[in-house]
């Protein structure tokens, strides 16, 4: 051996021997037990800390900041981040006490059963439903409402979430960020569902706990504000990651309180949605629009149930997923920003949540289709049709433009032209009508010229006063207005819709309108006494709270579907 070797063999004998010595000193068990006693104290920022470094980037550099001599572990620099803590004390300790929020939630429990009802006519959701190997039955495990399946809770969740989000006709929510908050009821009605159904047959998950749907709708309330009030004034899509992330976080909360996890574990589970890796924007945009935005909901749920459960099994969290510098997700994902709260988790997102009651459309469209509904009306009063239109304007507010604005796109396929403004409003002139059957290749509505020629005739122009009026929360309005001009040269009167059937400003009006969907809904999966008996007991909300979870879902099987085998 060369004396070189020796000496390289001897430094690193020596640094090695170093190191244990130090390990000794400090072991990595105290750290944590500082980070765990610190949890809920006052938290000190590394920056304060003297710094012994002049690197502005080293991944030790919160180490190497502390007292000479001591190498604490990066946790016990400070507790958990206040916006994870809020979450979990949220979910665990406040009490919903508001009868609207209740009301509204049992209204948007029956749509959101229904759309996915609807959604499983659609062999495009059906081919990804349905256990991971064929066959395969969970005993005592959720069950997926018009089919035949019982399966794990993960899987459920997925299953549940995918057919709801399938047809984007579900709830909505409008803000900085927006997104559909009844997603996460894959998550919820697949917990809740097997919980009680283990523990009826003799087992103790969640301390025995048996749910009703006055739970799950309680959970539907919690699981709407968290992801309402994190979309406030946080917009995720302006840097290319996908709403759900906020479905995944909503729902890995309420699904913790579900599975009993105290609040420190709760908080843990909230963090590990935040580190988990998040979905890009990219499957709902040109040039890649595709069938992954009508299940990426589906895939929120399974992963928030996964690390809900990895925390039950004692899996730690991540105290500081938000705000470590350089490797928290502000610095990797949020362009160092904070997030920003216009006010307090309460119950106000689902007091407020909008209805898709009229059209299976992109919410920032509706209105743009009712006022193209009432043109079609007119130009069919006058003896004219869509052929007759020379150009369309829609003065719009700036998130239209951004998500929907495809004038002289191609369609590629159904997810495309359910992004598309110009699509829809062209459907609804040239058809008088917008169904989920619209948007299909190979449709009446996607192989027609008229369509197509109309839809790059229709441009959008933005109103800052539209735009000013989407963010004010005492408004949240989603204002459209059309203009038409005539191949004869006459203009039309502006037609402008501000708030669509199902915002809260014209609540009692879609309520029956809603109750229709619903309705309309069961009928291809059920016979006309268990439809009449389903929507009876959606309107006896004494019998329908009370009642227990799996009684219910019990309701919804359906084995001898002829669309899910």
């Amino acid at each position: 051996m060369s004396a070189v070797n020796r000496g390289l063999r001897q430094a690193s004998k020596q640094v090695r021997l170093s190191q244990r010595v130090s390990n000794l000193s400090c072991p990595r068990s105290a750290g944590l037990q500082s980070a765990f006693r610190l949890q809920n104290s006052s938290s000190t920022s590394t920056s304060a800390l003297p710094n012994t470094r002049t690197s502005s980037f080293s991944t030790m550099a919160s180490l190497q900041s502390a007292a000479p001599g001591v190498t604490p572990s990066p946790a016990a620099h400070k507790g958990y981040d206040p916006e994870i803590t809020d979450i979990a004390d949220y979910v665990l300790n406040k009490n919903i006490d508001s009868e609207l929020a209740f009301d509204t939630a049992r209204w948007v429990f029956l749509d959101t059963l229904g759309c996915g009802l609807e959604g499983l006519r659609f062999k495009e959701c059906t081919k990804l439903l349905g256990p991971t190997v064929p066959g395969t039955v969970v005993p005592n495990g959720p069950k997926v409402p018009g089919t035949p399946y019982q399966l794990d809770p993960i899987n459920a969740a997925f299953n549940i979430g995918t057919m709801i989000r399938w047809l984007d006709y579900n709830d909505c929510w409008l803000a900085a960020e927006w997104g559909h908050p009844s997603d996460n009821l894959g998550a919820i009605l697949a917990v809740a569902d097997w919980i009680t159904r283990t523990n009826k047959a003799g087992g103790n998950l969640a301390n025995g706990k048996q749910f009703t749907v006055r739970d799950v709708l309680e959970g539907m309330i919690k699981a709407h504000e968290i992801q309402g009030c994190l979309a406030l004034l946080n917009s995720y899509n302006k840097v290319g990651l996908d709403h759900v992330v906020l479905v995944k976080v909503a729902s890995t909360a309420v699904v913790s309180k579900m599975l009993g996890l105290n609040e420190k574990q709760t908080a843990d589970a909230i963090t590990q949605a935040w580190v988990d890796g998040q979905s890009l924007r990219t499957y709902r945009h040109s040039p890649n629009t595709m069938s992954r935005k009508s299940w990426a909901a589906g895939d929120a749920c399974q992963r928030a149930v996964n690390l809900a459960l990895k925390v039950l099994k004692g899996e730690p969290g991540v105290p500081t997923v938000l705000s470590a510098p350089v490797w928290g997700f502000y610095d990797v994902l949020f362009k160092g920003k904070k997030f920003e709260f216009q006010r307090p988790y309460g119950s106000y997102v689902m007091e407020n949540v909008l209805f898709k009651v009229s059209y299976p459309a992109e919410f920032h469209s509706q209105t743009a289709v009712e006022a193209s509904e009432k043109i079609h009306a007119q130009l069919k009063a006058m003896g004219k049709s869509a052929a007759d239109i020379k150009e369309v304007t829609i003065r719009t507010h700036e998130a239209c433009v951004r998500i929907i604005d495809k004038q002289f796109k191609p369609m590629d396929n159904f997810a495309d032209r359910d992004h598309c403004i110009q699509y829809m409003c062209s459907v609804m002139l040239v058809f008088g009508r917008l169904t989920a059957g619209d948007y299909t290749d190979g449709s009446e509505a996607a192989t027609s010229e008229l369509v197509e020629s109309l839809r790059k005739k229709i441009k959008c122009v933005e109103d800052p006063q539209f735009t000013a009026d989407y963010h004010d929360p005492a408004l949240r309005t989603i204002s459209n207005g059309l203009t038409v001009e005539l191949n004869d040269g006459t203009f039309l009167d502006e037609v402008v819709v501000e708030a669509p059937l199902g915002h809260r400003l014209r609540r009692e009006e879609a309520k029956p309108h809603i109750l229709a969907k619903y309705k309309r809904h069961l009928e291809p999966h059920f016979s006309a006494d268990k439809v009449e008996k389903l929507v009876a007991l959606g309107q006896n909300p004494k019998e329908l709270e009370a009642m227990s979870v799996d009684e219910y879902v019990d309701l919804y099987v359906n084995e001898k579907s002829e669309f899910a085998q």
